[in-house]
């Protein structure tokens, strides 16, 4: 029987990776601290909570900013640096996932969940064409690129509901449904599964469709999910 998806932590206290410390506590809506003594951190603008009065604000800009203002994502993120703590919550039940970044490795994130990254980790990002966006159950055409260029980063998602993770073997599959998944390694393939369902009662019929994800590597999953009012 292979092995169910695991949940993952959901709290932090004191723990270190890539020269940066940070805590996460909280229930329903968890709060992410981080100090920023001596690596700077990015962020989405509006996830603010508090900050040490020292800590300084000011906007980064993002690479490809052109191409990002034709796609219409955004081009700046808010940056803090210290000394001092900051902390940053979002207006949803859910589950801030810590994801410790060695340098060289990239992750593959599903649009709208990122909530903060060091310094060390570049954000760009890619369009999905055709039926490959119904991965993201409507709510958009682009996947989130995180990749340690600089050393050992930390990239912290925002799951709705909880976060589970679950390592896929060579070969490996899982069918998740399209609103269902958080991340992936790049390692793992993603295709877009439509079953048509048939009913003998008055010929009733619809479509079942699933993302189907082929190791080997990691995939995280939400229990909830959020469709925008943005759709596409």
């Amino acid at each position: 029987m292979p092995d169910l998806p695991r949940l993952m932590p959901t709290k932090a206290e004191a723990e270190t990776f890539g020269g940066v410390t940070y805590h996460i506590d909280g229930e329903l809506v968890p709060v992410l601290t981080v100090d920023v003594s001596r690596t700077s951190i990015y962020f989405e603008h509006h996830i603010l909570l508090w900050k040490h009065s020292t800590i300084v604000i000011k906007l980064k800009q993002m690479q490809g900013a052109l191409k990002r203002m034709m796609a219409g994502m955004q081009i700046f993120v808010t940056e803090a640096s210290g000394p001092g703590m900051i902390a940053f919550s979002r207006d949803g039940a859910g589950h801030i996932v810590p994801i410790h970044l060695p340098q060289g490795r990239e992750l593959e994130v599903r649009e709208h969940q990122f909530l903060a990254a060091t310094d060390a980790i570049d954000y760009s990002f890619t369009r999905l064409k055709g039926v490959a966006n119904m991965l993201f159950g409507g709510t958009g055409f682009f996947i989130d690129k995180f990749h340690s260029h600089k050393g050992d980063g930390i990239l912290w998602l925002h799951g709705y509901g909880n976060v589970f993770e679950k390592e896929l073997a060579a070969g490996e599959t899982i069918d998740v449904e399209p609103g269902g998944w958080l991340y992936k390694e790049t390692t793992v393939r993603m295709d877009t599964i439509v079953d048509r369902i048939t009913s003998g009662i008055f010929g009733a019929s619809f479509n079942l469709v699933v993302n189907r994800f082929t190791g080997p590597g990691k995939i995280g999953i939400q229990s909830m999910y959020i469709h925008y009012a943005t759709e596409s």
